[in-house]
């Protein structure tokens, strides 16, 4: 949707940064409207900002320890499982966070997301200001996650790439989702392609 839409607004509030006034949030069968976030991180959500998503003074290996605040177990598997999907995080897991380039934030974050070995993981504009090439690798990396089972909202700028991965897809406009389809179909859509992905459907 477009700016303004209430697309970021939705996403707090599912993950209880906001209080709804009316509506209902389902996690595995159970109602957790309004839930506090650190009672949702428990239940098994994750939440990845848009920015401030990490913690710059910090090195990488400490910002992962971080996103495992709330486990008293071995994090060793968990260790290994992010390192061995961000490599370049692992070459480097003694430098600081504040030296880490734009795209390579991103991967600390969402890697810092996956120690909690989270059952939905929510996205907000994981590819906002990232260079083209960057923006590739963070949605390959988005899909390899959800194809290790790890159900995925995610909210993006860059609509046209994000619904060519979505199984489902909605289009939000002044609070309200107008229109939903998968997202292959959506990108279909001439006034989806026109208004939302400036460009024209596929013929």
């Amino acid at each position: 949707g477009p700016n303004g839409a209430g697309k970021s607004t939705l996403m707090k509030t599912i993950f209880g940064l906001l209080t709804p006034t009316t509506g209902t949030v389902i996690l595995d069968g159970e109602d957790i409207t309004g839930q506090r976030p650190d009672r949702l991180v428990s239940k098994g959500m994750s939440y990845v900002p848009q920015s401030d998503n990490i913690f710059p003074s910090l090195t990488i290996h400490e910002n992962l320890e971080m996103g495992a605040f709330i486990r008293n177990d071995d994090l060793s598997a968990s260790l290994d499982g992010v390192y061995q999907r961000f490599p370049n995080l692992a070459e480097r897991k003694k430098l600081k966070a504040k030296f880490l380039s734009g795209g390579e934030r991103q991967m600390l974050a969402l890697g810092k997301a996956l120690m909690l070995e989270p059952k939905v993981l929510l996205l907000d504009e994981p590819s906002a200001g990232l260079a083209p090439r960057l923006v590739a690798e963070i949605f390959a990396k988005v899909q390899e996650i959800a194809q290790s089972g790890v159900a995925i909202v995610i909210i993006e700028q860059n609509a046209k790439e994000a619904l060519k991965i979505a199984h489902r897809g909605y289009v939000m406009v002044m609070g309200e989702i107008r229109l939903e389809d998968s997202g292959p179909a959506l990108l279909e859509k001439r006034d989806i392609a026109t208004l939302f992905l400036r460009s024209e459907p596929a013929t």
